[in-house]
């Protein structure tokens, strides 16, 4: 089986999840045997394109011709059976979705976000959960309230887009959706059920879990308002200072400030930054527990499942697929000061019934072997219906 895997990556200087997913999918692809076609474009490159295309930029998401053409001469080169599509923006678009059957080749995407409904992909806005755009031909209010990269401009271009393309994305062979939570996105924007899959990303196996059951909190993620840092830091502040070990702190973003000040008040707080994969491994073995306080509609939660495959209970919000992917591995409480200021204290007793439980769910629904075999099943229901 050939696949060609379409992926605008995401600037280095935002963390992404996603393009290690992307990365991840193609390894263990390749090593399943599949013989695999990239089509990645990166948003590092933008600032080097020519002085015409950076001009035409803008209009990128709605329909990129030099793309386009580069898709078409891979399709006619390569001939894969399969397309396999990840994000599209803002170099890419969902055009590739019309190149791909003109070609006779069947599209499969995976979801990673709320993109096809909301402008930023996160259905939160403000501080607070936003489903405004719902359900709404054109999204209007992503423009009033500049939701993409702050500017009403930009937005209304991405309103543009997801108007334009709603027809394009109803066209696509299958979904697979991360979690439940994606998949009834999905179903609720008018993708037959049918067509939906739910998929898990897959991690690598780290190993047999430490013995020891590591100690303190750990929360790594990118450090935005959505992922819940400044709620978690409120909650850590309502106990006395070392009662509940070492909360570490890894991960960059705009809250960087907001991690360093914490830091410098107590000396219970330990801002690491952003970690690299071998020392991301090593602070999540050396956690008790691995806490995810956010605040949005969770599509997946990659930080998870790290967890539940090195054996580390999770501590987690009641928001998006989070409840999903923790199942009786951990806890789940409110998104609220008061909700994870308790759950802090139950998660801090030691459980060791919790660790074992961890690994087996990683063990039966996340692992590598189980992700490509789920993936190539797909592959094969798009080309031998």
């Amino acid at each position: 089986m050939k696949v060609a895997v379409a992926h605008n990556r995401y600037t280095s200087g935002q963390p992404s999840g996603e393009n290690l997913v992307v990365d991840a999918e193609i390894a263990q692809l390749r090593s399943a045997g599949v013989d695999v076609v990239p089509f990645i474009r990166d948003s590092d490159a933008i600032g080097r394109l020519p002085a015409v295309q950076k001009a035409l930029l803008p209009l990128s998401p709605v329909y990129n011709p030099w793309t386009a053409r580069a898709l078409a001469a891979l399709l006619r080169e390569h001939r894969p059976d399969v397309l396999h599509l990840h994000n599209p923006y803002p170099l890419l678009s969902p055009w590739m979705v019309r190149v791909a059957h003109r070609h006779g080749v069947p599209v499969v995407q995976t979801v990673h976000n709320y993109r096809h409904v909301c402008a930023p992909g996160v259905y939160f806005r403000d501080g607070h959960i936003c489903h405004d755009c719902r359900g709404r031909v054109i999204p209007l209010p992503a423009v009033q309230h500049a939701c993409y990269r702050g500017s009403r401009a930009q937005s209304a271009v991405m309103a543009a887009t997801l108007a334009a393309h709603r027809g394009t994305w109803r066209t696509v062979d299958r979904y697979l959706a991360l979690t439940q939570v994606v998949a009834d996105h999905l179903i609720s924007y008018g993708i037959p059920a049918a067509h939906v899959i739910v998929k898990p990303n897959g991690v690598p196996d780290p190993g047999p879990p430490p013995a020891d059951r590591g100690s303190g909190f750990l929360f790594a993620a990118r450090l935005s308002p959505e992922k819940g840092l400044g709620v978690l830091l409120d909650a850590w502040r309502r106990h006395p200072e070392r009662t509940l070990g070492t909360l570490t702190i890894a991960g960059d973003g705009d809250q960087r400030p907001l991690a360093e000040a914490a830091a410098a008040q107590r000396s219970d707080v330990v801002y690491a930054g952003r970690l690299d994969p071998a020392a991301m491994r090593a602070a999540v073995r050396g956690a008790a527990v691995v806490v995810v306080p956010s605040l949005w509609d969770e599509p997946f939660g990659l930080v998870v499942v790290e967890a539940l495959a090195n054996g580390r209970p999770v501590l987690g919000t009641i928001t998006g697929a989070i409840p999903e992917l923790v199942g009786d591995a951990g806890w789940t409480v409110p998104p609220t000061v008061d909700g994870l200021a308790a759950g802090l204290l139950r998660a801090g007793a030691p459980d060791p019934a919790r660790s074992i439980t961890a690994r087996r769910r990683y063990e039966e629904n996340f692992t590598e072997e189980v992700n490509v075999k789920r993936l190539i099943d797909v592959y094969t229901s798009v080309t031998c219906p």
